[in-house]
């Protein structure tokens, strides 16, 4: 393996050629040297440090993100380290490259509809993100207020000056400051903090060993608090799972992960083109748009996409006094800043993490309690995004084309459920058997006004009785609790309760009800909450019942789609969790309820949850 060097091909498209091309290899390692990441039983420290050291390695880095150790080793030393009973991995340091080609023409910010969001006053004031590429002309005109600072992990400095042009073209993207000059770019998030990690050396590759570093340091609690991380890089190459888990880690600690899903196309044959780190679980894959929302042909498809972008034909910043290759199109410079057209989901992805952070200072709060929003964001990115292509989540565009206008709306109140009230029979009153009982509610709600004609009337004895502000019915005799609920427009229930009793009761119970039945939602991922079902039980004395075996059968949108069991706590309720459950229209039947000395008397009360 004497000077070996690991490279990906990624297809590079140009107008001006009219043809494909490969991006040339980087320079290699030291002959006889390979750079690696060592992975270890226990988190790296001074004995780890010494194992390396003592096989002639020199360390990169010591990563806290992973328990692992970036080095340059002897190529002899590669065996031994794997033999080594307290490594677990030793992987090849691999390269990644910039995605982008290079076209014409400026539209993709005003595309997504940012410009109605700057005009509500959001313009991403006090998010940070991270430019994880070639570093950024931090002089700019467009670039200058917003830069906040970084790291040169090529050159090992805290001066990361962009000499490559790429993560230049995509810091302007995210936030190109909205300085009123005509001549200028807006970005999708222009008061934004922008900090620059560069990745990427001047002929544009880069190393996974510094990309780890920098996503590190994006969490690292000694460095400024980061949001927003954007990749416009990559490789088809798989790094390894130092480097998955390394993301991984990252994005469970808060960080939005947001990654160029590259452009490979659609090979025939291979279906699923989108590189790495896009492919991972733990990042955004962004892929490419033009300006008639179609696909640009080179934009790489699978199931890993989760959102689309403007890639076709970007303008956007560029460093001063910097040239391209002659048969590229060449830099417009006025009044202190300069100005380049490409494309690539290189593109796309800033698109994306502009708009995450609109999302962020919009004010989104962190709704499963797990202390950070990554997730509420990339659920909003997701939920709001406008589907094209096929119907649902594609290969082709993930969710859709990212709506900034959509996704960063600030947070509005929550639905409240309608308010009932039971006037007649009073709570606790006796009837005679046979006997007419007369009955009469209201229910109004905030947004849809008076519902008391909707009202759904639910015995625990008898069932359904009636649906209706007001009406008159006889009921068999025992101990009732009577139920009156509505749903609003919005899917909120609101119901109101009383106890009555018909005839003579029994002085010990003997049969068990179904009360309610309830829904709530929690957590969730890949843009769908937990949803919660609780069924609650009483006796027919009007007492809850507890550890009692309880099954259920729950319907989404008239199909089956889930069946679960348990026991009822002390209080007479029991929840179910289906994990992600997506949108839809949900019911739920009681099929079962088994309770000590008690028969079920077999009635489930009406209940629907829109979700």
């Amino acid at each position: 393996m004497r000077g070996v060097r690991l490279f990906a091909v990624l297809l590079v498209v140009s107008i001006l050629a009219s043809s494909v091309a490969t991006i040339g290899a980087a320079p290699g390692p030291q002959p006889g040297r390979v750079k690696v990441l060592i992975g270890f039983t226990r988190q790296p420290g001074p004995a780890q440090e010494a194992l390396v050291r003592g096989i002639g390695g020199t360390i990169r880095y010591s990563y806290h993100l992973v328990p692992a150790i970036a080095a340059t080793v002897p190529e002899q030393a590669i065996e031994g380290l794997r033999r080594n009973p307290n490594v677990t991995a030793v992987e090849l340091d691999g390269q990644v490259w910039a995605i982008d080609v290079e076209l014409e023409n400026a539209w993709g910010v005003e595309h997504i509809g940012a410009s109605p969001v700057h005009d509500s006053g959001n313009k991403g004031n006090g998010v940070s993100v991270a430019i994880i590429d070639s570093g950024i002309d931090y002089t700019h005109t467009d670039l200058d207020a917003n830069y906040a600072g970084g790291w040169d992990f090529v050159n090992d400095d805290s001066d990361p000056e962009d000499d490559y042009g790429h993560g230049t073209h995509v810091a302007g993207t995210v936030a190109a400051e909205d300085n009123d000059d005509d001549l200028s770019v807006v970005g999708v998030a222009p008061e934004a903090m922008l900090y620059a990690l560069k990745v990427l050396n001047a002929d544009g590759f880069g190393n996974w060993s510094d990309i780890i570093a920098a996503v590190e340091w994006c969490v690292d609690p000694d460095n400024p608090d980061v949001d927003v991380a954007n990749l416009s890089l990559g490789t088809s190459l798989n790094p390894g799972a130092l480097a998955e888990a390394a993301f991984a880690n990252a994005e469970a600690q808060g960080l939005v992960i947001v990654a160029a899903a590259g452009n490979s196309g659609n090979p025939p044959g291979r279906g699923d083109s989108v590189i790495y780190p896009a492919k991972w679980d733990s990042v955004i894959a962004v892929a490419a748009t033009d300006q008639s929302d179609k696909r640009a042909r080179w934009s790489s498809t699978g199931d890993q996409v989760e959102l689309a972008a403007p890639g076709v034909a970007v303008y956007s910043t560029w460093p001063v006094g910097m040239t391209t290759s002659p048969h590229d199109p060449q830099p417009i410079c006025y009044y202190g800043g300069c100005y380049k057209y490409g494309s690539g989901t290189s593109m796309s992805s800033p698109h994306v993490a502009g708009t995450a952070a609109l999302v962020i200072a919009s004010g989104i709060t962190d709704s499963n309690g797990d202390g950070y929003i990554n997730d509420e964001v990339r659920q909003r990115l997701d939920e709001t995004a406008d589907d094209l292509g096929a119907v649902g989540r594609d290969p082709q565009f993930g969710f859709g084309l990212v709506d900034a206008d959509e996704a960063a709306v600030p947070p509005g109140p929550v639905n409240q459920p309608p308010a009932v009230s039971i006037l007649s029979p009073a709570d606790g009153s006796t009837f005679d058997s046979g006997a007419a009982i007369a009955f009469e509610g209201t229910a109004s709600d905030p947004e849809d006004g008076d519902l008391s004609s909707s009202l759904d009337w639910v015995s625990n004895l008898d069932g359904s009785i009636g649906t209706a502000g007001s009406f008159s019915t006889t009921l068999s005799d025992g101990n009732h609790t009577i139920t009156a609920s509505v749903a609003d427009s919005g899917g909120a229930t609101g119901s109101a309760s009383i106890s009555i009793t018909v005839g003579t009761p029994p002085s010990e119970p003997t049969t068990v009800t179904v009360a309610s039945i309830t829904y709530g939602t929690v957590g969730g991922g890949d843009g769908n909450k937990h949803l919660l079902i609780t069924v609650a039980l009483v006796d027919d004395l009007g007492n809850a019942v507890d550890a009692a075996s309880v099954s259920i059968q729950v319907d989404l949108d008239v199909s089956s789609y889930w069946s679960g069991s348990g026991s009822t706590e002390p209080g007479g309720t029991v929840t179910f969790r289906s994990n992600n459950a997506p949108p839809g229209s949900y019911t739920t039947e009681v099929t079962d309820v088994s309770a000590e000395g008690l028969i079920w008397d077999g009635v489930t009360p009406p209940n629907e949850f829109t979700k």
